[in-house]
């Protein structure tokens, strides 16, 4: 059974930081894709980030140079560092776990940042 489970999301006021993190089990997770994605209520859910299994990075233009995401494959997990937020970063950030065709969701998490 595949979970992804995040945790770190809570409330911080702008141009605090927050560091996401996303365990998983039941995949061989280093042949992965892990990325971060957001929703914000009444938008559709947008891409934040993605690291691939060989440690390539992508990010959305509206979070780079104030968002980091890496992975420890000896503990199966990835993070988002979330630097100097701002109110517009307020949504629930979701894990994704993608190979080829096949892809997992975590639960989600929010994170608020009050101006």
């Amino acid at each position: 059974q595949v979970q992804l489970v995040e945790s770190g999301g809570g409330l911080v006021q702008a141009g605090g930081s927050l560091r996401l993190s996303c365990a998983a089990s039941g995949i061989i997770f280093s042949a992965y894709t892990m990325g971060w994605y957001r929703q914000a209520p009444g938008k559709q859910r947008e891409l934040v980030a993605t690291i691939a299994s060989g440690g390539s990075t992508n990010y959305a233009d509206s979070v780079k140079g104030r968002f980091t995401i890496s992975r420890d494959n000896a503990k199966n997990t990835v993070y988002l560092q979330m630097n100097i937020l701002k109110p517009e970063d307020t949504s629930v950030y979701y894990c994704n776990a993608k190979l080829t065709s096949v892809g997992y969701w975590g639960q989600g998490t929010q994170v608020t940042v009050s101006s």
